[in-house]
C-alpha cells in the first residue's frame, strides 16, 4: 500500500555525523540505510529500530508507537536492539558484522556498521535454485563456523542462522548478520520467546521448556548448507520430530558432493540434539575431513562415536 517501507527516512537526513544516501533493506523490526560518515567519508550501513507491527513514523523524523498498549513491547524491543549492539561490539571476527557506533535519536535506536558490498545468501540460493558447488560450500561455511566458535566461547548463541542472515562479500567470503535473537547461556530462568524459522530452527527452539545450546546453532548451519544444495528450506524440525521423512544428504546427493561434506550435513541436522556435533569446531573439523562424522545406522540413528 505504501511506496516505501514504514516511512523510511528521507535521503539526505543527517543522523549524528552520518548522511543517509539510500534505503538498502528492511526487516520485521528494522530499516537499513546506506550512509556516509561526514567526518571521514566512509560508507556505512545504519540499522534503525522501527518494528513493523507497532512502530510508525507519524510525522517528521520521530518514531512513534501506533497504539498505546504496545508501548511496553516497543520499549522491550528497543532494549533488545541495544543488546545486539553490545554483543556485536565485543565480538571482533572477520566473519561477524562489525559495529562502529550505536546511538539514540528520533525516539528510537540506531546501529552503525561497516558497509560491505556483496549479496545475500538467501537470494543467491533462490536465484541459482540450489546446486551450489563444493568449492562454494567450503569457502562459506568453515569461516562461519570459526565465527560461531567465537560466539559460543563468549557464552552466546546466535539462534537465527539461516541463508537470509548470511552476507556474501565478493569472492564468497561470508559475514554473519542479525544478532537480534542472540541468547546468553547464563540467562537461566529468563527464557525469552525465541525466534523460530521453519526449516532452519532445531526442535528445541520451539519449546520454552527445552534447553538450547551450541548444537542448536550447529543444526541451523547444517540446514543452511543443505538449502545451498537443494535450493529450498528443509522440512521443519517439528515435522521431522513427528515423523522424519527427510532422506539423508549422502543418499540424495552422494554422486555430486564429497562424502565428508554430506555426512557433516547429516550429522549437524540430527533431530535429537544429543546426536549432533557438540560444538561448531567439531562440525568444522568434520567438514574439513579432520575428523570422521558418525555413520548413520539402518534405523536412522548414528553409530556411537
Amino acid at each position: 500500500m505504501t511506496s516505501r517501507p514504514r516511512d523510511s527516512l528521507p535521503i539526505g537526513t543527517v543522523l549524528d555525523c552520518y548522511r543517509i544516501t539510500k534505503l538498502i533493506g528492511s526487516g520485521g523490526f528494522s530499516l537499513i540505510y546506506l550512509a556516509e560518515d561526514e567526518d571521514n567519508h566512509d560508507e556505512v550501513a545504519i540499522k534503525e529500530y522501527l518494528p513493523k507491527r507497532f512502530g510508525a513514523r507519524l510525522n517528521g523524523l520521530a518514531v512513534s508507537v501506533v497504539r498505546e498498549e504496545k508501548h511496553e513491547s516497543f520499549q522491550r524491543g528497543r532494549r533488545l536492539f541495544y543488546q545486539e549492539a553490545r554483543v556485536l561490539a565485543n565480538l571482533r571476527h572477520p566473519n561477524i558484522v562489525h559495529v562502529r557506533n550505536c546511538f539514540l535519536a528520533n525516539n528510537t535506536a540506531y546501529l552503525v556498521m561497516n558497509y560491505e558490498p556483496g549479496k545475500n545468501l538467501g537470494r543467491y540460493i533462490k536465484k541459482r535454485e540450489g546446486g551450489l558447488s563444493t568449492n562454494f560450500l567450503m569457502t562459506v561455511f568453515p569461516p562461519l563456523l570459526d565465527a560461531l566458535e567465537l560466539i559460543h566461547s563468549r557464552q552466546h548463541l546466535h539462534l537465527d542462522i539461516k541463508p537470509s542472515n548470511i552476507h556474501l562479500r565478493p569472492g564468497g567470503n561470508p559475514l554473519l548478520l542479525d544478532f537480534g535473537a542472540v541468547y546468553h547461556l547464563d540467562d537461566v530462568g529468563e527464557k525469552k520467546a525465541q525466534v523460530v524459522t521453519p526449516g532452519f530452527s532445531p526442535i528445541e527452539q520451539y519449546y520454552a521448556s527445552a534447553k538450547v545450546g551450541p548444537s542448536s546453532d550447529v543444526y541451523a548451519v547444517g540446514a543452511t548448507m543443505r538449502a545451498c544444495i537443494e535450493g529450498k528450506p528443509p522440512p521443519s524440525a517439528v515435522e521431522r520430530h513427528a515423523k522424519d521423512e527427510l532422506k539423508s544428504a549422502i543418499e540424495c546427493f552422494g554422486e555430486h558432493y564429497p562424502r565428508e561434506v554430506l555426512e557433516s550435513i547429516d550429522w549437524a541436522m540430527q533431530v535429537d540434539a544429543a546426536n549432533r556435533p557438540r560444538t561448531a569446531a567439531e562440525l568444522r573439523d568434520a567438514l574439513l575431513g579432520r575428523i570422521p562424522a558418525p555413520k548413520p545406522l539402518s534405523d536412522g540413528k548414528l553409530e556411537a562415536g
